[in-house]
């Protein structure tokens, strides 16, 4: 399989590249470092900005299906970049797309019609990076693509546990962390057994 993948050298997305070049996939992975060198034969490392339309476009140019592990910031990165995302997915003829987003978009059990992140549920007192992948979320849903969201709880760097649970659209109950091998383990099995289409899930230990 020829995977584009994006954010391959955070915490998540590294662990996700790891993964799929273990299983002898093909990884067409977008950074922004040109210093980095590709070491596998499988790794394509294109240079370029998530943001910029023929950065992203080349990227996903060949590729079967996306993965984003990208990050937030103070600048609606993600917004952003799903806005090329999408359309050059749409181009390419690819319909399969997994991306990392945060427990804060999950359904609020106390209040259903409620973000996690508009809820009493939550306890961050700023919701900038929520507010980005919610849009981003948003975004994917109407895209009518085969779409998957992971939405991890506080994620340390932890470590392999290999055990965790699932649910659909909210968050399992008395929720704690989970470790970026976990959640990139997860987040890159979905592309296997193709499971959870056009669902958030909530993964915790």
């Amino acid at each position: 399989m020829n995977i584009a993948l994006f954010g391959s050298t955070g915490r998540v997305g590294s662990v996700i590249l790891e993964r799929a070049l273990e299983d002898g996939h093909h990884v067409q992975a977008l950074v922004r470092d040109t210093g980095l060198k590709s070491h596998h034969s499988n790794l394509t490392y294109i240079t370029g900005d998530a943001s910029v339309k023929e950065d992203v476009e080349s990227t996903i140019k060949g590729a079967d299906a996306v993965i984003s592990a990208l990050g937030t910031d103070k600048n609606d990165a993600l917004t952003k970049s799903m806005i090329h995302i999408l359309p050059a997915m749409r181009k390419h003829g690819l319909r399969r797309i997994i991306t990392i987003g945060t427990a804060g978009i999950l359904d609020s059990k106390r209040e259903p019609d409620k973000f996690r992140f508009h809820s009493s549920e939550s306890n961050r007192r700023l919701s900038t990076a929520a507010e980005d992948h919610c849009r981003a979320y948003l975004m994917l849903k109407e895209a009518g693509l085969d779409w998957t969201v992971v939405c991890p709880t506080y994620l340390p760097d932890g470590e392999r546990i290999g055990k965790y649970r699932i649910e659909v659209n909210t968050l399992p109950d008395e929720p704690s962390s989970i470790s970026m091998y976990d959640t990139g383990d997860f987040a890159y099995s979905l592309l296997l057994n193709n499971e959870h289409v056009r669902e958030r899930v909530g993964i915790t230990y």
